[in-house]
Parts: C-alpha cells; structure tokens; sequence
C-alpha cells in the first residue's frame, strides 16, 4: 500500500516556517505501527501548485493524508481535488480541525474520503490498517466517512490518558534543518541573548488542550480534558534533540504551557536539576502569577532559560471579557505583565477585535492597557472558528449564510471577514490602527521587524 502524507503551506507567503508538531506526532505513529510512506513537506520547501501536482503524480499512491486547522479549509478543498484528479482511487485523509469541527462540509463538499476527528495518534494506525486489511471502516473509532453518498460518524476515540507515554516525534523524518535555521524568522532580537546566527531551535509540545474554554476559539483537543506531560519525559525528549541537533533554544509550543505556579515552580526547577542548558519560551494564563512573591519563582525560571512568556489579554472591557468566558481580569493581566519584567522576561500579548459591544473606546481602551504594561500586542479580528460559542452566534444571528462560502473566505484574523458590532468595517480597523500606532508612539521601543510588518499589514489590508 503506497501512503503520501503531505504537510500544507497554510501560509506560503510567509516567511516564517513553523514546524508541524500534529504532522510529526501522525508520521511518527505511523512510522512505529510498520507503515512505508511518503512525506511530501510543502511547507519546507514552498513548491508551486504544479511542482506538488508532479510530486503526487511521481508514484501511484493508494492513500493520501493531510491535516490542517480550519482557516485552511480553502487550501484542503483545491489540495483534495486535485489528488482526486490524478489519483481517483485514492483514499484522501484528512485531519485536525478541519476535519473535527466541520466534518459534514469537509465529507460533502470535497473530494476528503475521512475525516480523523480529535486526537489522530491512534485513530490514524487504525484506520490504515482497516484500509489495508480492506476491512469496514465502521469499525474505526475517531473517524467520519463518507461511503454510498452518505456522511457516516463512528464513536469518539478515547482519550490518550497519559501523554507521557507517547513516543518522541521524530524528527528525522523531515528535513528538520530547514526548521532549525527558519527559528530566526520567528524570535526576536529581544527574546534571546544569542545572536540570531547562533540560533538553533524546534518545538516541544508539553501539554494537549487548555484549561479555558474561549467562546472564539476552537483547537483540535476541545472536548478533551487538559493533559499534560512529565519533567521527565519532557526533558528526556529535549536532551536528545539537544544532543542530535545541537539544538539551544526551544518553543513549548503549547496552547498552554504553565496552568499554575506549581506547575512554573516544576519547570524551572526540574530544568535547573538536569543540568540542561538552552533557553526557552511558555505560554500561560494571565491570572498564573498573582502575587508579588510569584516574582522569585519567574526568576528561577529565568536562571533556568526562560526568555519570553504569552499570556492573552484579548481585550480590557469586563463585559467582553466576560463573553469570551476569559475568567480573567485587566488587573490580573497587569500584575503578571509587571512581574515577568520585574524577572527580566521578555512578555507578549494577543487582542481579539470584533465582538459585537466592541466600540472605538472599547478597542482604544485596550491598546492603552498594553501600552501601560509595556507590551506591543498581535492584534487580530474576531473570527468565529466552527465549533465555538461565537460561531454558533453568528449563524443564530445572521452573519454567516452560507457556512461554505465563509470557510472558503476564511484566512487569518489579521483580515477583517465578518463584522458583528455597530461599528462600520472602516470604524473598526480605523480604531485598530491607532490603536498600534498608540502603542508605538508610548512605549517607543524601536519596533523590530515582526512588529513593523504586522503594522504594515494593517495599513495594506486598510487600503
């Protein structure tokens, strides 16, 4: 049985070229179960539409696999059908949450055969080996399928209890050195004491799921209970890609890395002990650290190499906040904000713009809470993701009437698709734009690359 499985290029336009930490987990899974594949990275290497079209024509594949979130659904739909077109028996995979969040579309509307649903570690051997055993496919669990015309789901797959015991990612696999020198394109000059030449770093995927549950957001885990992985099995992973790719910094590229201060207290202690030397980056909750004595414990993590921390605000309005079902407020923000500089930690921030009591006052009272806490924010659109609370409002409400044509439409946040408050399109972005133009002027920080493009982007996509 010949197998492709393809990463995509979500954005070929980009510069930044983040390692596929769902592809690599799949691959590796498929890999230990005995199965010979093909991996066509597209990502890696930005090939053109005709060089993948030569690609996947270079062998007769009987499977073809592919994961992505949802705001690629426009790129899995062309990917499809044209694996469709020069393989037409095929049976074309897909996963992530573009295949769990809106599977009946996904099945429907495009040449995909399956959709893996949730976590694929298991459900992916599984259902490779009823294809190859020509075995009914309703004897998978995790999938949906679509067979006689028809969307058929079979039962979840159940949770992998322990992640601690799934097998490290091999990175061998990919041509993992493109990643390794792309790091540069995504850390700052502020987020690391090496040269940006030096610099040598890969993901490490710490956790599965999050402890919030974000009305405009949707991850693949969503459903899950938050699990998390060992120190041990963590720091086994990272000593060997330290000693295999001379690896010194590494992205825990979690939706959320730190949930606790027992849990930052774990980490920074348990990297001081092993001896490991590299720097590193988390992401966590913005109420993690509320205490001023929370600051010796961030400073243990910055002797241990941490050099940059994400906490959300999204938004400094209680009423907003309290549609997101953040569970957080502006003064846990600030504190944490305040204490992670105190430790010599660099700090980063995300806004979500868009929801439908949002006014100009409400968007410029937000960007000078960043402003006040020195942090220059990405700030994005609200975009409702399928399977979110916000997406279902705007269905219930009118604003998306055909799901297809919004999905196809979909993109980054960074682009304004649907506009739910009393503001006009061009009252909205006009707000966002000063509002980082605000934050530019009062922190006057000497914006470095990454920050001045974002900029730029919102002035193109304004125009």
């Amino acid at each position: 049985m010949n197998i492709l499985l393809i990463n995509i290029a979500l954005r070929p336009e980009s510069k930044v070229k983040l390692f596929p930490i769902g592809i690599g987990y799949i691959a590796t899974a498929m890999k230990n179960a005995g199965f010979d594949f093909d991996l066509l990275d597209i990502d890696a290497y930005r090939y053109s539409d005709a060089e993948v079209d030569a690609l996947i024509s270079a062998k007769k594949y009987d499977v073809v696999a592919m994961g992505c979130i949802v705001t690629g659904y426009s790129m899995v739909k062309d990917l499809c059908a044209r694996i469709r077109n020069i393989h037409r028996n095929a049976c074309i995979i897909v996963g992530n949450s573009v295949a769990t969040s809106i599977y009946e579309i996904l099945l429907s509307k495009t040449e995909a055969d399956v959709a893996v649903m949730g976590e694929g570690d298991i459900t992916i051997v599984k259902l490779l080996e009823a294809i190859e055993g020509k075995e009914s496919l309703s004897t998978v669990l995790g999938i949906s399928y679509w067979e006689n015309g028809e969307v058929h789901r079979n039962s979840p797959q159940p949770a992998i209890s322990d992640i601690s015991t799934l097998p490290h990612i091999d990175f061998s696999l990919f041509d993992v050195e493109i990643y390794i020198q792309n790091a540069k394109e995504q850390i700052s000059e502020d987020e690391t004491p090496l040269s940006r030449e030096k610099l040598r770093a890969l993901p490490v995927n710490t956790a599965r799921g999050c402890v919030g549950n974000c009305t405009f957001c949707y991850h693949n885990f969503r459903g899950y209970r938050y699990r998390y992985r060992s120190m041990e099995s963590i720091l086994s992973e990272i000593r060997c890609m330290i000693e295999r790719y001379q690896l010194n910094y590494i992205f825990f590229g979690d939706e959320l890395t730190l949930f606790s201060r027992k849990r930052a207290e774990e980490f920074a202690d348990s990297i001081l002990a092993s001896g490991l030397k590299f720097y590193w980056t988390i992401t966590c909750r913005a109420d993690c650290f509320t205490k001023d004595s929370d600051v010796e414990i961030m400073k243990r993590m910055k002797q241990a190499g941490c050099v940059g921390a994400a906490f959300s605000l999204e938004s400094s309005n209680s009423e907003i906040l309290k549609m997101m079902n953040k569970h957080i407020t502006v003064e846990d923000f600030a504190g944490t904000a305040r204490l992670f500089q105190q430790a010599g930690i660099t700090t980063q921030t995300s806004l979500v713009i868009g929801y439908p009591i949002e006014t100009p006052e409400t968007i410029r009272d937000t960007f000078q809470v960043c402003a006040n806490c020195k942090i220059y924010p990405s700030a994005g659109y609200l975009l409702p993701q399928p399977g979110s609370k916000m997406y279902e409002y705007a269905l219930e409400e009118g604003y998306i009437h055909d799901e297809e044509a919004y999905l196809l439409a979909m993109g980054d946040r960074q682009d304004l698709r649907i506009n739910m408050t009393q503001m006009t399109d061009e009252e909205m972005e006009r707000a966002t734009l000063e509002g980082l133009s605000k934050c530019n002027t009062d922190l006057a920080i000497g914006l470095d690359k990454e920050h001045l493009v974002k900029t730029q982007y919102y002035r193109k996509a304004k125009k």
